[in-house]
């Protein structure tokens, strides 16, 4: 896996781990009873979207770290995904 694949694969595990960790915690301005105008009551009163970045990229460090190392050493590689191409498969007789 070279540079480019690795910041890749952090970022699709990042956004991963983000639409997860989004709605923990989620108070609503309708569960607060404060809508503002303009707004749907289901949006949120305080997202705390840094503090959710935060959580997320510790946690996706985490994960990376784990699947990176995973790769690296060898352990699963793209053949061991190749296992449908590897069936045998009848000929259609015409």
């Amino acid at each position: 896996m070279g540079p480019v694949s690795a910041i890749v694969l952090f970022a699709v595990i990042w956004f991963m781990i983000l639409f997860i960790v989004l709605p923990l915690r989620l108070t609503t301005q309708g569960d607060e009873g404060k809508i503002v105008p303009g707004t749907h009551a289901s949006a949120p009163s305080d997202p705390q979207l840094g503090r959710k970045a935060k959580i997320v990229t510790i946690w996706a460090a985490l994960v990376w770290a784990v699947v990176a190392g995973v790769i690296w050493s060898g352990a699963i590689t793209v053949r061991d995904f190749d296992w449908f191409n590897r069936m045998s498969t009848p000929e259609v007789s015409r």
